[in-house]
């Protein structure tokens, strides 16, 4: 940071000069700064790791396996510092039709309008980004197959949610989709569930009124 001095001093055989005020923010800018710096360094390493690992994964060695394991710690180490440096979490869980699950078997609020907009299906992957604010940033990484179905919506009055009838099977489904979409109990409804396995919620795509 470069300090900056009064050109005006007037000649004197002792003359003090003080540097001006820093620019309000220019500390915390700086700082920032040393952040981005610290994560690009990192995201390079992880990007040679990666490459290290597909060449690992080829030679199928047992030398090369056991430098795979020992990858995978490093990998786990930097991911650590990045968050450290940044101040954000990265969590990755799966959708169970309201909330996402992380490996730890915690249990992570997703907005229902994100998961009702995105028509998460039970089942979907996904990474939460926590930001030193205490944001969370969804991301949907790796979708689980699915299929259309088509039911028709009524109220289920012991939870109080709305449920689609398909034949014989009930998906519960989101509140927030059916209001988006002004549903009633007795509409058709167009919706998304896994395409294999069983599963208790569906994804409304789109009702039509009756």
């Amino acid at each position: 940071m470069e300090t900056h001095f009064d050109e005006d001093v007037q000649d004197t055989d002792f003359a003090v000069f003080e540097p001006e005020p820093s620019e309000p923010g220019a500390v915390a800018r700086e700082q920032e700064h040393s952040k981005q710096d610290l994560t690009l360094k990192m995201l390079r390493q992880v990007h040679e790791s990666v490459g290290h690992v597909i060449e690992m994964l080829e030679s199928g060695t047992e030398e090369g396996l056991a430098n795979l394991a020992n990858l995978v710690t490093n990998k786990k180490q930097i991911v650590k510092k990045m968050e450290e440096a940044t101040g954000t979490r990265v969590v990755e869980g799966m959708f169970d039709g309201q909330a996402m699950i992380g490996p730890d078997g915690k249990s992570y609020s997703v907005p229902p309008n994100y998961a009702s907009k995105s028509r998460l299906v039970e089942g979907d992957v996904l990474k939460l980004t926590i930001r030193q604010d205490g944001t969370f940033i969804y991301k949907q990484i790796s979708p689980i197959e699915r299929k259309r179905v088509v039911g028709c919506l009524s109220f289920d009055t012991a939870s109080g949610g709305f449920l689609v009838v398909c034949g014989n099977v009930p998906y519960k489904v989101l509140t927030a989709s059916v209001t988006y979409f002004k549903g009633e109990p007795g509409d058709e409804v167009v919706a998304f569930v896994p395409k294999s396995g069983p599963s208790g919620w569906a994804a409304v795509e789109n009702i039509i009124r009756k």
